[in-house]
């Protein structure tokens, strides 16, 4: 692997924390939306992230290394709404419920959290990477 190869890949994992950590924050921020009904409801938003692979041919095979980390896609939870009693309310349905989102404060902390620490540790590599590469320009100067 290559010194430029690991930028790309660091790179690719804090683009893909970020996103995750704006998914949080999108989760979070519509906490409270209610809806008139369960399909009319804000559904929770989770990233899929892959292993993205580099296809290189070596002594007569095909190999695959490491190139980072790519976003598949962005699903929604299947949990149904929360329903809250409020008779009161414009979207209350028949029974006096409310639907709002199935999203729990602590799981969504949580994976900020561990987004943040993800998104550190690629800066931490990025860094290293880029200390290398001028010790590498220095020995060269010599």
């Amino acid at each position: 692997m290559g010194l430029f190869n690991s930028f790309a890949i660091s790179g690719s994992g804090m683009s893909a924390e970020k996103l995750r950590l704006d998914i949080v924050s999108n989760n979070l921020a519509n906490i409270h939306t209610a809806g008139r009904s369960a399909d009319d409801t804000y559904k929770r938003q989770v990233p899929i992230f892959a292993e993205q692979l580099k296809q290189t041919m070596g002594q007569d095979k095909l190999n695959f290394n490491g190139g980072g980390v790519k976003v598949t896609g962005i699903t929604k939870d299947p949990a149904p709404p929360r329903l809250v009693y409020e008779p009161s309310h414009p979207y209350a349905n028949q029974e006096g419920y409310v639907a709002y989102p199935n999203i729990n404060v602590l799981n969504e902390m949580t994976d900020m959290i561990t987004a943040t620490r993800a998104y550190e540790a690629n800066v931490t590599a990025f860094n290293a990477a880029k200390g290398m590469a001028l010790k590498a320009l220095e020995i060269g100067r010599g």
